[in-house]
């Protein structure tokens, strides 16, 4: 697919295989209270204060990306509710013109007592992680205890109004796949939507091989021999990673395989990480500074910041490759850890 150039094209993130950007995520901390496997190291590192962007630093880069055609946001981390002050964020995400949905993805940890303030400050949807339902698995693959909290959390998240609430589990050989189907169980009672993922290289101990990955066939797999045949759901929106699948008894389960069915080709998301690097892969090696252009002019409230926010963020779209290639020669593995780069 081609995009025309011309004046129209100008206001809109489009890279050169045709596809349009809509969609940023934007991480808010590296810190986390739990040190998942596939995310993070047990003796982390985190950045100063200093150098995360500022609220109205964030602020500032969605405005300039909103006239540029992101109509989605996703709050992530880290772990964002970490972050001191996020309901007032996503009041001031919420209310920018051009921005539809606001989103925000967490382990669910701290979910009990801020749900309420969040669906208050006018955040849309939850996407919760949880990969398991056995406590101890739930340790083994977090390293941390901490089930019965997520769970209160997603019951505070429901009492708060929260209607749509996706459950994000990721799957690893030899360690979950006996939680697939009591995930499903409880998602189907819950009326949460089950979105299983594949496990990617994205682990800061560089532990990762393509052995460990428990690939989304073989999970649907696993829950049709327990629950019945699976029927394919419709895809409403072209840009979203996860395959959709109706459970019998009406719920949804949708599967997220980076690894073994790539959806690149598709992908209409941008990031930028909690010290202000615009990133236009998951598994990029190159970043764009937005907080330098934001700190270098530093008390410029006119339109020559904003245009030349958009213009990096112009740059990092042109620059995206046609795949992330995993499983390839060309693949390259990133530097950066899943909490540093922004779930």
């Amino acid at each position: 697919m081609t995009t025309p150039r011309s004046a129209a094209a100008a206001t809109v993130l489009v890279d050169g295989f045709g596809r349009v950007h809509t969609d940023l995520r934007v991480s808010v901390t590296d810190r986390c209270n739990l040190r998942c496997t596939y995310c993070m190291p047990l003796d982390a590192v985190f950045r100063p204060t200093a150098e995360l962007l500022a609220f109205a630093e964030i602020e500032r880069v969605v405005r300039v990306a909103a006239g540029l055609g992101i109509r989605s946001l996703r709050l992530t981390g880290g772990e964002p509710l970490l972050r001191p002050g996020l309901p007032t964020l996503v009041r001031r995400l919420v209310d920018i013109p051009g921005i539809d949905d606001v989103a925000l993805t967490t382990n669910g940890l701290l979910l009990d007592g801020l749900a309420a303030p969040l669906a208050a400050a006018g955040l849309h949807r939850l996407n919760v992680s949880l990969d398991a339902l056995d406590p101890g698995v739930f340790a083994a693959v977090a390293r941390r205890a901490g089930l019965e909290k997520v769970l209160a959390g997603l019951a505070a998240a429901r009492r708060a109004g929260f209607r749509e609430i996706r459950i994000n589990a990721v799957s690893i050989r030899g360690l979950t796949e006996g939680e697939v189907v009591p995930l499903a169980r409880f998602c189907l009672r819950e009326g949460f939507h089950l979105r299983f993922i594949e496990f990617m290289p994205l682990d800061a101990e560089s532990a990762w091989s393509g052995g460990q990955v428990l690939s989304g066939t073989e999970v649907r797999g696993l829950l049709e021999r327990d629950l019945g045949p699976l029927e394919p759901v419709a895809r409403v929106d072209p840009g979203q990673p996860a395959v959709d699948f109706q459970l019998p008894g009406g719920g949804i389960v949708g599967f997220i395989d980076p690894v073994t069915a790539p959806f690149c080709a598709s992908c209409d998301r941008l990031r930028l990480t909690a010290e202000g690097q615009f990133r236009n892969c998951l598994f990029s090696t190159s970043e764009w500074d937005a907080r330098a252009v934001l700190r270098a002019a530093a008390g410029d409230a006119g339109a020559g910041l904003d245009e030349r926010l958009a213009a990096l963020l112009r740059g990092c779209v042109a620059a995206k490759h046609a795949a992330h290639g995993i499983g390839t020669a060309d693949f390259t593995r990133p530097a950066r850890a899943m909490y540093q780069i922004g779930g």
